[in-house]
């Protein structure tokens, strides 16, 4: 009686839902149910809403609590102490009596809203005892007063509730594995399985606008979560008005499907145009206005961009009036002050009012996950550069696999430097914060290595996401307290060097997770977390991503990467075919993505990067890594920058030339450094420069390099 009650209850007040209930029953007798712990109410939950009579694994010291014991009469309790091994043997045993059991791998209430340190022990319990995994993804109840999320989320009293039943599976460690090697694979195992039950059960099938809807329903209107250098906080409900005032503003200038030029700042109005753009299905093409008006241009040309949005007061500020004039005589410029001063104040009204019913009206608006929903450049560093289309669910798969590796939370300053043209900076940078509820602080260059730093202390950040050269050049200025209250710094787009790691170590005590990622994915592809880390790795695959290596004659132990999963983009925009899509693909099928990168894949699925195939050159038939080479370099001379690049060579093919910043340095000082490493690993010349050419994401530019290779 008491269950049919509770059931009625927490129906109407949660509206709790059970998705999967198919998936319990196919599980089996034996069974080993794990579901994350987000608050008081989580076995109560799964006591009322699942199925036959079920035992829950409770810690001894929490079963003795009087608040819960009358809520433990509605299921079987099986008390266990985590600190004596006894009682894992002891579950086992009673696992394998067939019975239905509930544990909470994590051990603990969430005190972040993500997961936490999964036990091994749970992992052991499943593989010894040969029981079938149940996973349940608890959604909703972090919100309610019952959690440990207070003063972190915008706890709620009756939010709506969903229990995840995902498909049964099972460990099977290998054989030869024994005691401490066999605890950690089965451990390692489940947390997987945990990390790919948070992506699955996330909602990642919908449109950005959608999305934006939602995180307003989940940290209230009135949160603010963006703010540029004109300090002005947007909170959730002024942005949704100014990008819905923007959107029907630009329907009149722009078509459905429509790709729009966008040639604007890191700002937070940037932000309302692109989200506009969005609103009424016209796709936002960001223009990389670091190279120029020939690459703008060109750009415009490949992606068939007719409209270009920029703004008179940027074009002033960036010194950019030469490269407008030459972009307007090929498409139209149209200037964000002439659509604000037409904008009629009974516009802004409908906006409005708009903003207000738009949880009523949107979800009827005949927009798919899957459409078009921004279309970025490649750097073009090593070729001519490609349109690369990016539809709604690849830009939130990403931020769902990232979250469910790492903890983000509402309290969180991210500091955003890194240009909206660029993946990184859009996706991760931009878009990952505002529809997580997080502050982004947009500053329009990360190329200000003094100023960066007291921004940073300034607006009190606690992520930064960047690349080796920027971080390099930042830890060299700053002061030592002035990222006092970093809780995460992410590196990405080239590899970080061992002079920059230990650099921030010692002066800052900040580890820097490196992660690896393409335009292509969304663009992570992987990334190291605190809670899974290897230095001089890029990290683990983000969740329900496959990955193929593509075998190299004379590399071993390394293959051509080849990937897929819900982040891999939609396709190219080429130059042969300007404006037309051309579907993903690779040597392995439709929907994989070559990325053109050597890698190595560990037992514990950690990736090493060896460097780029276009970045290897063929000396005497065997291959070399120019990434190796720069190294190499860094190892010899820390404090300069190196780009290594390749020319013909009649007699071996092809020869290394190294460039460097390193005053005086030759080929043969370079030998005499790196005593130990093989000769072909050692460039044939060395050239010294003032300035290794480099784009605007901090990437270096290498047909730059390689031109002035060649001009000796």
């Amino acid at each position: 009686m008491l269950k049919k009650f509770l059931h009625k209850l927490l129906t109407l007040i949660y509206q709790v839902e059970v998705t999967g209930l198919e998936h319990y029953h196919q599980a089996g007798e034996r069974v080993l149910i794990i579901a994350n712990h987000t608050s008081f109410l989580d076995p109560l939950l799964l006591g009322v809403f699942l199925p036959d009579d079920i035992t829950f694994a409770i810690n001894t010291h929490i079963s003795q609590r009087w608040w819960l014991k009358p809520f433990l009469g509605l299921s079987k309790v099986f008390p266990m102490d985590p600190t004596h091994p006894l009682s894992l043997k002891n579950l086992i045993q009673y696992l394998q009596t067939n019975s239905k059991t509930v544990i909470f791998p994590e051990g603990r209430i969430t005190a972040t809203g993500s997961l936490m340190k999964i036990y091994d022990g749970t992992g052991m319990v499943a593989d010894k005892s040969g029981a079938a995994i149940l996973p349940i993804r608890i959604e909703g109840a972090q919100y309610t007063h019952f959690s440990k999320l207070r003063n972190i989320f915008r706890l709620r009293l009756f939010p709506k509730i969903t229990l995840h039943i995902l498909p049964p599976t099972h460990i099977h460690a290998q054989r030869e594995l024994s005691g401490k090697n066999r605890r950690k694979y089965s451990g390692h195992i489940l947390a997987d399985i945990m990390t790919d039950m948070m992506f699955k059960t996330s909602p990642y099938r919908q449109t950005l606008f959608a999305r934006l809807l939602e995180a307003r329903t989940i940290h209230g209107g009135k949160h603010t979560m963006a703010e540029d250098l004109e300090r002005i906080p947007l909170s959730y409900d002024t942005l949704i008005t100014r990008t819905i005032a923007i959107g029907n503003a630009l329907l009149g200038l722009t078509a459905t499907g429509e790709h729009v030029g966008v040639f604007l700042p890191n700002s937070t109005k940037t932000l309302c145009v692109v989200l506009g753009l969005q609103l009424h299905g016209r796709i936002p093409a960001m223009l990389n206005y670091s190279t120029g008006s020939a690459g703008m241009v060109s750009a415009c040309a490949v992606a068939d961009v007719k409209t270009v949005l920029t703004s008179r007061r940027f074009i002033e500020l960036g010194h950019f009036s030469a490269e407008a004039e030459q972009l307007a005589s090929h498409v139209k410029l149209v200037y964000l002050e002439d659509v604000a001063q037409q904008m009629s104040k009974l516009a802004k009204l409908k906006a409005l009012l708009q903003s207000k019913t738009a949880g009523l009206w949107y979800k009827h608006q005949q927009f798919s996950p899957d459409d078009p929903a921004v279309v970025l450049f490649t750097s073009g560093s090593e070729g001519t550069p490609k349109g690369v289309v990016l539809s709604h669910s690849n830009i939130l798969a990403n931020h769902q696999q990232i979250a469910a590796r790492i903890s983000f939370n509402p309290q969180d300053v991210v500091l955003n430097f890194l240009p909206m043209f660029h993946s990184f900076g859009f996706t991760v940078g931009t878009l990952l914060p505002v529809l997580s509820g997080m502050t982004t602080f947009f500053y329009p260059t990360p190329l200000h290595f003094s100023v960066i730093p007291e921004i940073a202390y300034e607006i009190s950040a606690t992520i930064m996401f960047g690349t080796n050269t920027f971080f390099a050049a930042y830890g060299k200025k700053a002061h030592a307290y002035d990222f006092y209250n970093l809780r995460y710094v992410v590196a990405g787009a080239e590899k970080l060097q061992e002079s920059t790691r230990a650099l921030w170590a010692d002066k800052f005590g900040i580890r820097i997770l490196e992660g690896y990622g393409v335009t292509e994915t969304a663009p992570v592809l992987a990334v190291n977390t605190p809670m899974d880390y290897k230095a001089g790795t890029v990290g683990r695959f983000m969740p329900d991503m496959e990955y193929r290596l593509e075998p190299i004659e004379g590399i071993s132990g390394a293959g051509q990467l080849h990937v897929r999963g819900p982040n891999i983009m939609l396709g190219y925009l080429l130059a042969e075919t300007p404006g037309t899509l051309k579907p993903t693909t690779s040597i392995y099928g439709l929907g994989w993505h070559d990325t053109g990168d050597i890698v190595e894949v560990d037992d514990d699925g950690f990736i090493s990067i060896r460097g780029r195939s276009k970045r290897f050159a063929k000396i005497a038939g065997e291959m070399v890594s120019l990434s190796v080479v720069e190294q190499i370099a860094a190892k010899a001379w820390p404090d300069a920058m190196h780009a290594a690049v390749s020319l013909p060579d009649a007699k071996k093919g092809e020869q290394i030339i190294l460039l460097t910043t390193q005053k005086q340095a030759t080929a043969n000082e370079l030998a005499r450094l790196s005593s130990g490493v093989a000769a072909i690993c050692l460039p044939k010349q060395v050239r010294v420069i003032d300035a290794i050419p480099v784009l605007a994401t901090g990437k270096v530019n290498y047909p730059a390099g390689t031109a002035l290779a060649k001009a000796g």
